[in-house]
């Protein structure tokens, strides 16, 4: 998810979207730990994704 597509979210949506990518995070990280994931990477992303959604939220949260 990119940085344009966060900022045009609106503030429920960004919870709602944490939401989601925490549970898929730890799906993957749950998935990872018993079978190897084709693409480990996935789990970086995803940890990514919900920092930059946080830090979105925060910046709004600020003003």
């Amino acid at each position: 998810m990119k940085q344009s597509e966060i900022k045009e979210m609106s503030v429920e949506a960004l919870s709602e979207k944490i939401a989601e990518f925490k549970k898929q995070h730890a799906d993957l990280k749950l998935a990872h730990s018993v079978t190897p994931l084709e693409n480990p990477l996935q789990i970086k992303q995803v940890r990514k994704t919900v920092a930059r959604l946080a830090t979105e939220l925060t910046k709004r949260d600020n003003q």
